[in-house]
C-alpha cells in the first residue's frame, strides 16, 4: 500500500464513529432537559473512568467514574453556588488513589467536570441554537483540519506529541469554524460570531493537543477501546472539552450568546 492511499485508512472509522456520536449528541441537545443532563453526565463519567484508568488508578477507576458522574448530576440539579464543591470533589478524592500523575489527573478531571457543567448551563439557559453552534464548530474544525492536513500537509505543529497535526490542517480548521458560523450571523450573532467561532476552533485544537500530550506521557495510544476500532470518548470529545471551557470564559468577557431560548 502506498503512503498516498494509506493516509486515508482511518477515514471510514472516523466517519462512522464521529457520525454516530454527533447524531447521538445532537439528538440529546434537541431533547434538552433531563435527557441532555444524563447524556452529559454519562459522557463525563466515562471520560473520568478513561482518565483514571489511563493514569494508573486501577480498580479505583470505576469508583472514581461513578463518584464523578453522581457529583456532576447533583451539581447540575442544584443551585449554582452549592454545585461548585461537587464539581471539584472527585478530583480531590481521586488523587489519593494515584501513585503518579496526580497533578495531571486533577487538572484534567476538573476540566472534564467544569466543561460538562458548562454545557448543561449553556443548553438550559440559551437553548438549542447556540449549543448546536458549539457542536458544529468543533465538528467543522475536525473535518477541515483532517482533510487539509492530509491533502496539503506541510510543517507539523508539535511532532513529538501529535505527529499528524500540521499547520495547514490547523488553519483550515479555523477557516471551517468561521464558515460554519456564517449562518449564525443572520440568526442574531452579529459579525463578531465569526471571530468567536475561529477562537473556539483554536480552543478545541488545544484540547486535542492536551489529550495527545497526556496519552504520550502515559504511554498509551488511545484513552480506551469504548469505541470499537477508534479509541475512547476522550479521544473523540477532547476537542469539545477545550471548546466548552473556552466558551465559559467568553461568556465572562463578551455578551454571549446574543440570542437565547431558540
Amino acid at each position: 500500500m502506498t503512503p498516498a492511499s494509506g493516509q486515508w485508512d482511518d477515514l471510514l472509522p472516523r466517519i462512522l464513529s464521529g457520525g454516530a456520536l454527533a447524531g447521538l449528541g445532537l439528538g440529546a441537545v434537541a431533547l434538552g432537559g433531563i435527557f441532555f443532563h444524563l447524556f452529559v453526565v454519562l459522557s463525563c463519567a466515562l471520560m473520568a473512568w478513561e482518565l483514571a484508568r489511563m493514569l494508573g488508578a486501577g480498580t479505583w477507576s470505576v469508583l472514581i467514574a461513578l463518584f464523578s458522574g453522581l457529583a456532576l448530576l447533583a451539581a447540575v440539579e442544584i443551585p449554582g453556588g452549592f454545585a461548585l464543591p461537587l464539581v471539584l470533589a472527585p478530583a480531590m478524592i481521586g488523587i489519593t488513589r494515584l501513585d503518579r500523575h496526580r497533578v495531571d489527573f486533577a487538572i484534567y478531571l476538573v476540566a472534564i467536570q467544569i466543561a460538562g457543567f458548562g454545557l448543561v448551563v449553556l443548553r438550559d439557559e440559551f437553548g438549542f441554537l447556540w449549543m448546536a453552534w458549539l457542536a458544529l464548530v468543533v465538528i467543522a474544525t475536525d473535518i477541515g483540519g483532517y482533510f487539509a492536513g492530509r491533502t496539503i500537509g506541510g510543517p507539523k505543529i508539535w511532532p513529538k506529541v501529535s505527529p499528524k497535526k500540521t499547520w495547514s490542517g490547523t488553519v483550515a480548521g479555523w477557516i471551517a469554524a468561521a464558515a460554519i458560523s456564517l449562518p449564525f450571523v443572520a440568526l442574531g450573532g452579529g459579525w463578531g460570531i465569526l471571530g468567536v467561532g475561529a477562537a473556539m476552533s483554536m480552543a478545541s485544537q488545544l484540547g486535542d493537543v492536551a489529550e495527545s500530550a497526556l496519552k504520550r506521557q502515559s504511554g498509551v495510544k488511545d484513552s480506551s477501546n469504548l469505541i470499537p476500532g477508534h479509541g475512547g470518548l476522550l479521544d473523540r470529545f477532547d476537542s469539545m472539552l477545550g471548546a466548552s471551557l473556552f466558551l465559559l470564559l467568553v461568556r465572562q468577557i463578551v455578551d454571549f450568546p446574543p440570542v437565547s431560548g431558540l
